[in-house]
């Protein structure tokens, strides 16, 4: 079947160009690591917004995407308390990679969307979680894994 008239290549596309641009924030050709760290980031927002608040942040992603995001999840059963801590293990559980390392990726994910996403929505998104997660996500610190300064210990 030619591309041209196969009907999932615009959303494959699409979501190629996504992945592609997490990729390169993250400077890894792994396409395989890119996307099971935008899986995990997708999957740690969606379970701590209320169903409106995801709803809208679906909207605006790719189709491929939002079928991901969507994956596995009960409307009953969010939203999930929003802690730092918790955020930081489901994704690092769910991307396969160290607590400590994270926050790093959180924040670089967080960067390559706000690209993508509508201005502004992001920080809108993150109004409503507490603002030592908000800050992790949108790269102001990273959280509890933050070295204080000699003097302040």
């Amino acid at each position: 079947m030619s591309p041209t008239n196969d009907p999932f290549a615009r959303a494959e596309h699409t979501a190629r160009v996504w992945l592609r641009r997490i990729t390169d924030d993250l400077a890894t050709d792994d396409r395989a690591f890119a996307y099971r760290v935008l899986r995990a980031w997708l999957h740690a927002m969606r379970d701590r917004l209320d169903i409106n608040c995801a709803l809208h942040l679906s909207a605006q992603l790719p189709e491929l995407l939002r079928g991901i995001f969507f994956e596995g999840w009960v409307p009953t059963d969010v939203p999930v308390p929003p802690e730092l801590s918790a955020f930081v293990d489901q994704f690092s559980r769910e991307a396969g990679v160290n607590p400590d390392e994270a926050a790093g990726l959180i924040w670089l994910v967080s960067d390559a969307l706000r690209e993508l996403l509508s201005s502004g929505l992001l920080e809108q998104t993150c109004a409503v979680f507490p603002r030592d997660l908000s800050d992790v996500i949108l790269g102001v610190s990273t959280g509890p894994f933050d070295e204080q300064p000699a003097d302040m210990r």
